[in-house]
């Protein structure tokens, strides 16, 4: 059952429902995370990629798989992804990189009516915004059939290998609109990614999911529950909750 309520320190009381709609009529720019966010963390789609970056890591280097994912997670938390480490160090090709991790199956993912719905109620522009590509971003819309959902994609490209929680990467994707935070809502299921979306003056919203992918990386910026306006896991019907239309 979704819960849109505002969050406050732990100990955290339990909060009755309100209502969405008033909270949103300053936003027009709807920002969305790609993966475990348009879809369930628990699809499989995810521990594909993981996989992937460990078994390139260790054909780079050699390494037994436990050693490469070692490496892979060392450089995710002290580089911002685990790309950024490779081409830092080992001078990987991205490109290289990005299409073999991203090869992965994705028949377990199936059009979702209710979230195509839901967001094409959204007044507004509607943008993707993940540290991964372009290319696996627009088959992982196609199969949820949520391609024309969207006005743009924003990858790793984009933000120029600067990734989320970089806050270079949010003021590029808002310089591209002339826009100001303030006119954003931001859906993300990993919580250092909102802490900084939250601190540019945005509106946040946590994909809440059990998922160990959103708990790894950086260890900065540190989220608190001021950092999270809102939370769900049930992205659909939370935004068929705020009731403005496009």
């Amino acid at each position: 059952m979704t819960r849109a309520v505002p969050h406050v320190r732990p100990p955290m009381p339990t909060l009755p429902q309100i209502e969405t709609s008033r909270d949103f009529g300053h936003v027009d720019i709807w920002i969305f995370d790609l993966d475990n966010t348009l879809y369930r963390a628990d699809s499989g789609v995810f521990g594909q990629i993981d996989l992937r970056m460990t078994q390139f890591v260790s054909a780079l280097t050699g390494a037994s798989h436990e050693r490469a994912r070692e490496i892979q997670k060392s450089y995710y938390r002290e580089h911002g992804t685990t790309l950024n480490g490779l081409m830092r160090l080992h001078g990987v090709d991205p490109e290289a990189y990005l299409d073999y991790v991203h090869e992965v199956d994705l028949s377990c993912l199936k059009p979702d009516t209710e979230l195509k719905t839901a967001i094409s109620r959204l007044a507004g522009g509607r943008y993707i915004f993940t540290n991964g590509c372009r290319r696996h971003a627009g088959r992982v819309l196609e199969h949820l059939d949520l391609a024309d959902s969207f006005d743009e994609i924003w990858d790793i490209r984009t933000i120029e290998f600067r990734p989320k929680p970089d806050p270079a990467a949010y003021r590029t994707i808002l310089g591209r609109l002339g826009a100001s935070p303030g006119r954003a809502a931001m859906f993300d299921d990993a919580q250092r990614n909102l802490a900084t979306a939250h601190d540019l003056g945005m509106t946040t919203v946590w994909i809440r999911n059990d998922s160990e992918w959103s708990k790894q990386g950086p260890a900065f910026p540190v989220a608190s529950r001021e950092h999270i306006d809102y939370e769900t896991d049930d992205l659909a019907e939370f935004l068929h909750g705020i009731g403005t239309e496009r």
